[in-house]
């Protein structure tokens, strides 16, 4: 039987979603769990792997196993064996042609920012920091110059495995609610540290450092040097894939509003 879960977790107090020798991952916490609840070893396939900081909303994994047991069972059962700062929020039985990473129509990420003098206390690990006014009318031009199908070699870290650097960037959208700003974000797929070098481009001509029209020069370029340093993973927040209707995968299982 194939298995579909989603996870939710705060990213703060781990190496990364992927599993490491000897690392403390979101992935390692997960098995462990699932494996004690199984009573056999159980290994995941997630839709999108998250970097050392960055939270998830709806992670959805996948898994193949002989125990039978009810939906509840695999949200209920395996949270008493998952630390505080993880959870399963659903499970499904989607069918054999699902696949977490390779069914998925695309992903969605959002950032969340707070505009301030000084640095977050209370918000510290959530939400990611600017000391200088934003323009929101600036942000938004920028991001216009963004949508679409393009290379984005320029956001691409280093360390990037992804075959190709050309995906479709199908929305940004960019709100404002008293001093914390959010951003989200929506592609068919996502390079390494994409949406954080996004982010950091954005701000600089959010700041007026830069200019919208820059923006645009820094995607021709298709050059990681020319654009603005890779942005704090505090503020990312990993929303989740899309897919087609007929696996009834939920989209949207902790409304992401604003925090905190």
């Amino acid at each position: 039987m194939r298995v579909a879960l989603g996870v939710s977790y705060r990213g703060g107090g781990y190496n990364g979603w992927q599993s490491q020798p000897g690392g403390r991952t979101v992935q390692d916490a997960l098995e462990k769990g699932l494996s004690t609840f199984a009573a056999q070893p159980i290994r995941t396939l997630c839709a999108g792997r998250t970097d050392t900081g960055v939270h998830g909303i709806n992670q959805v994994v996948h898994f193949d196993t002989e125990v039978e047991r009810e939906p509840f069972s695999w949200v209920r059962g395996v949270n008493r064996y998952l630390p505080p700062d993880i959870a399963i929020q659903w499970s499904r039985f989607p069918g054999d042609t699902f696949h977490a990473r390779n069914s998925a129509r695309g992903r969605r990420y959002a950032y969340l920012l707070l505009e301030s003098a000084v640095r977050p206390a209370i918000e510290s690990g959530q939400c990611g920091w600017i000391f200088r006014p934003l323009d929101q009318a600036a942000l938004e031009a920028a991001a216009d110059r963004l949508i679409g199908e393009h290379d984005f070699s320029s956001f691409r870290s280093s360390e990037c495995q992804a075959a190709s650097p050309v995906k479709t960037l199908r929305e940004i959208k960019v709100q404002r609610r008293g001093v914390y700003w959010r951003f989200e974000f929506e592609a068919n797929a996502f390079l390494h540290h994409m949406v954080r070098n996004l982010m950091g481009c954005l701000l600089a001509a959010g700041t007026g450092t830069r200019s919208p029209d820059w923006v645009s020069e820094v995607l021709a370029a298709r050059d990681r040097k020319v654009a603005a340093p890779t942005f704090s993973p505090d503020g990312l927040y990993f929303l989740g894939p899309t897919y087609d209707a007929a696996f009834d995968i939920p989209q949207h299982v902790a409304a992401l509003d604003w925090l905190p």
